[in-house]
C-alpha cells in the first residue's frame, strides 16, 4: 500500500505565473523543482487544486509517489553521474 497519497504533476513552466500556492503543498515559486532545462516544473496536492479542475492549468503528466520518484531520476531531472 503506498503511503504518500499525493497527486504529483509535470507542468509547463509557462504556466507559472497562474499557480495558486494556497491550493498545492509547495509554498512559493521558488520552492518548485525545475527540470534542469527549466521547461517544466512539479507540484504536488492531497485535493485538486481548482486550477487545475477548470484548466486552467492542464498538466504535461500526473503521477503518483512512486511514479513521481522514477520520473526524477531521469535525466531531465537530476544530472547523471559517470561512473
Amino acid at each position: 500500500m503506498e503511503s504518500n497519497n499525493l497527486t504529483y504533476a509535470i507542468i509547463s513552466i509557462d504556466d507559472l505565473p497562474k499557480v495558486d500556492f494556497d491550493q498545492v503543498n509547495q509554498t512559493s515559486s521558488q520552492t518548485i523543482k525545475k527540470s534542469l532545462d527549466f521547461t517544466k516544473f512539479i507540484l504536488s496536492w492531497s485535493e485538486a487544486p481548482t486550477f487545475i479542475e477548470d484548466e486552467t492549468i492542464i498538466p504535461i503528466q500526473t503521477y503518483t509517489h512512486k511514479e513521481m520518484l522514477s520520473e526524477l531520476a531521469g535525466e531531465e531531472w537530476s544530472e547523471q553521474l559517470e561512473d
